[in-house]
């Protein structure tokens, strides 16, 4: 089985490995190989990956693999979406939510192993206009808290998770709403939210499982609308997420379509997806791409 491993040199885990006096291609090399697989392993900086990985495709490869977390993942996903060639993934991230969905061991060995395996199954992917998701995107606090976050981060060069708690904090002083008009599949709604989050099929927010999918073939976004109006139920809602509280039938209208349209009186919008924050051109048109990626699965 022949590959190319993409691997993201501009990733934090990336850089945490280097700074540890050990090579990530080289780690990962060796475990492609120890699984049998003959592996082109490169190190690209983020904005190449989507053209290797499109270069890799015309190479005629088995699999393209990516390694990283899932914002990594993501862009070698985009490229290959209605293509025959699979994806192999290696969850080198910090959190890895779409490698563990699908049930892709962390392990490094056993994640190549996988690999070895061959064996490729289709799974969805999600797009918004024309941005191509595989975990979630949302519009409203998250976003902003995100942008606030790399701006305190770059004016007082604090790590990420300090960052985070001070933009938290900003974020709910203001208390921001969005007022929205929410076209789905017909049915259109006008609301005032904090919050709306639109996953790549079911996402579940039980007291056991907040935010994991127990499938990723179903065929269906998943849509959640904040029902908090006021800055006291902005943060009841944040001190529910926090403490493994949150319940869809109180805190969020549920939905789960397979196509939706979003407007708001603003003609760009912060929206956020799989971990990164964009502005794009509204209206936000969301939708299910059933079947749209090959994947090599246990």
């Amino acid at each position: 089985m022949k590959v190319i491993a993409l691997l993201n040199r501009d990733s934090g885990t990336y850089a945490a490995s280097a700074n540890a006096n050990s090579d990530p291609a080289q780690q990962v090399a060796d475990a492609l190989s120890a699984a049998g697989v003959d592996a082109d392993v490169r190190s690209v900086a983020g904005d190449q990956l989507d053209d290797e990985a499109r270069a890799a495709v015309k190479a005629g490869v088995d699999a393209v693999v990516a390694g990283g977390g899932d914002g990594t993942i993501s862009t070698v996903a985009a490229a290959l979406v209605g293509g025959q060639t699979p994806l192999g993934v290696l969850p080198l991230g910090t959190l890895n939510h779409f490698a563990k969905d699908l049930g892709i061991s962390f392990d490094l060995a056993e994640a190549a192993k996988v690999i070895a395996a061959g064996d490729a199954r289709p799974v969805d992917l999600a797009r918004v206009n024309d941005r191509i998701f595989i975990n979630n995107s949302s519009v409203g606090v998250y976003a902003r808290a995100v942008v606030d976050r790399d701006a305190t981060r770059s004016r007082l060069k604090l790590s990420k998770w300090p960052a985070m708690a001070l933009a938290a904090m900003k974020t709910f002083v203001r208390a921001p709403m969005i007022q929205v008009r929410l076209d789905v599949e017909g049915k259109v709604d006008h609301l005032k939210t904090p919050l709306i989050f639109v996953g790549n099929n079911r996402y579940r927010l039980d007291l056991l499982k907040i935010g994991a999918r127990d499938r990723l073939d179903e065929g269906v976004l998943s849509l959640y609308v904040a029902r908090a109006q006021t800055r006291l139920g902005m943060l009841k809602l944040l001190l529910n997420g926090a403490l493994g509280r949150l319940e869809q039938d109180r805190d969020f209208e549920t939905l789960y379509p397979r196509e939706v349209w979003m407007e708001t009186r603003r003609s760009r919008l912060h929206l956020a997806a799989d971990g990164e924050v964009m502005r794009m051109e509204a209206p936000l048109h969301y939708e299910i791409l059933p079947r749209a990626l090959n994947v090599l699965l246990p």
